[in-house]
């Protein structure tokens, strides 16, 4: 297994599991890689009819002006300005492009609720000698029967040519995020409706369970660290994931430390639908990341491809000269921070399965296709109604050929409260250490005090 795959924050165990085994590609197929159809990640190379979407010409290759390395990220388009603003006014002139869930959210806060949509610009890009293990992968890589696992594979897009609405779910939970371990600095700030809102800031770690001696643990993905930095109340406290392939078959194994009574315990509810750490109830467990963990309890379809307006290149959302209050207002964020393009899109609906239990009945994910990065995703309660909307703001880390997300929000359309991940604007410097290796001597239950009192 490639040590390329600690991308696979949470749970490469997403398929269903009662499927039979999917055939790989042919060698005919993933030839059509990098061609003049598709680029290297299975996207569609040329732009739309409309010219509204540009053709990929590589991706951002280039470090933009002003940048050193090291330093926060700047925005690599700073001449672009609005193509147009789309408002409660005009919202139905632009409903063709727009998810069910953004539209709700133009008439739940009519008066503030806006998009900036700007210039297309497909920036994601890889590595190259990544695009080469895709293409490899690609022709081995096929979903294990009855779909909780993977077989064969060795890239962090193991469906660059997907046929099933899982294989785009396990493109997004295996994306490409680097080579070796990843350490990072962010806050989650859950918002009540009013505005109010408290930040939580957290320090993770992972490294891919690949780099274990002699495969000692075959059914082991990854394993992931998180500890609580502030507030007092919260910090010291420190949740563990030892995150497997089949979950169904092994469980996900985590274990928490709470500092206040210097207990390590396990957390079996780190799943599914149990509560995301310290988000007020905002957010489930397999929220984080826009989705992860296992996907047994659902069916999933895919639907196919859509033009809708995502939040893409979010670069101002990183600015070190804005605050938190400058972002974070009640109902959603700062409209003048944000920014939205048009991009193709996989659309893959999850229905949850006879019998099983979930708070969302269902979900509609709107998948990019330049980064297999879950961008929109709108929610259902078990009544069938449209409960949350959920938006990945995307962003490229250039310095080092990584897409990934500026933060993502999740917005409760019935209470009016939202939740923010990854904002990190009142931190000194960047936050990402992509060179991280780390210890699997510091990922044990019996670490887990030590981890606390860093």
């Amino acid at each position: 297994m490639n040590n390329k795959l600690i991308n696979l924050c949470l749970a490469a165990s997403l398929s269903v599991a009662s499927l039979p085994t999917v055939a790989k590609i042919s060698e005919a197929e993933a030839a059509r890689l990098g061609g003049d159809e598709l680029t290297p990640l299975g996207a569609e190379r040329a732009g739309n009819a409309a010219g509204t979407i540009p053709a990929w010409t590589g991706g951002l290759k280039e470090l933009p002006a002003g940048y050193s390395v090291g330093d926060r990220l700047v925005d690599p388009f700073p001449d672009d300005e609005p193509l147009f603003v789309i408002s409660s006014d005009n919202v139905a002139d632009y409903a063709e492009q727009l998810s069910p869930g953004q539209i709700a959210m133009f008439k739940r806060y009519p008066d503030t609720y806006r998009m900036r949509v700007f210039p297309s610009r497909r920036s994601a890009r890889l590595p190259e000698n990544e695009y080469a293990l895709i293409k490899k992968s690609a022709v081995t890589t096929e979903l294990a029967e009855g779909g909780n696992g993977l077989v064969n594979f060795s890239a962090g897009v193991p469906f660059p040519i997907p046929t099933e609405g899982v294989e785009v779910i396990w493109n997004h939970i295996t994306r490409y995020r680097n080579e070796t371990g990843l350490s990072r600095r962010y806050t989650q700030i859950p918002v009540q409706a009013n505005g109010n809102f408290a930040p939580v800031l957290f320090e993770d770690e992972s490294i891919p369970a690949s780099r274990l001696p002699d495969n000692e643990y075959p059914n082991r993905l990854f394993v992931f660290l998180q500890r609580v930095l502030a507030p007092a109340r919260l910090e010291g406290d420190v949740l563990l994931v030892h995150e497997n392939i089949d979950q169904v078959k092994e469980p996900r194994k985590a274990w928490v430390y709470n500092a206040g009574q210097r207990r390590v315990r396990l957390a079996p509810n780190i799943a599914y639908d149990g509560p995301g750490t310290a988000s007020d109830g905002l957010r489930t467990a397999d929220d984080l990341d826009m989705f992860n963990g296992a996907p047994d309890r659902y069916d999933w379809t895919l639907v196919g491809k859509k033009e809708i307006y995502i939040p893409y290149n979010s670069y101002d959302l990183r600015r070190g000269d804005l605050s938190y209050k400058d972002i974070v207002q009640p109902g959603h964020m700062n409209p003048d921070y944000l920014r939205y393009e048009l991009h193709r899109v996989w659309v893959v609906e999850s229905k949850l399965k006879d019998g099983a239990r979930h708070i969302y009945a269902r979900r509609t994910f709107y998948v990019d296709e330049d980064s297999w990065q879950i961008s929109v995703i709108d929610h259902y309660d078990g009544r069938g109604e449209l409960w949350k909307m959920k938006e990945g703001h995307n962003m490229m880390h250039y310095q080092v050929a990584v897409p990934w997300l500026a933060a993502e929000s999740l917005h409760d359309l019935v209470s009016g409260r939202y939740v923010v991940i990854g904002l990190d604007n009142e931190e000194s410097g960047y936050q990402y250490d992509f060179d991280y290796e780390g210890s699997f001597g510091d990922f044990t239950p019996s670490a887990l005090r030590r981890a606390g009192r860093r």
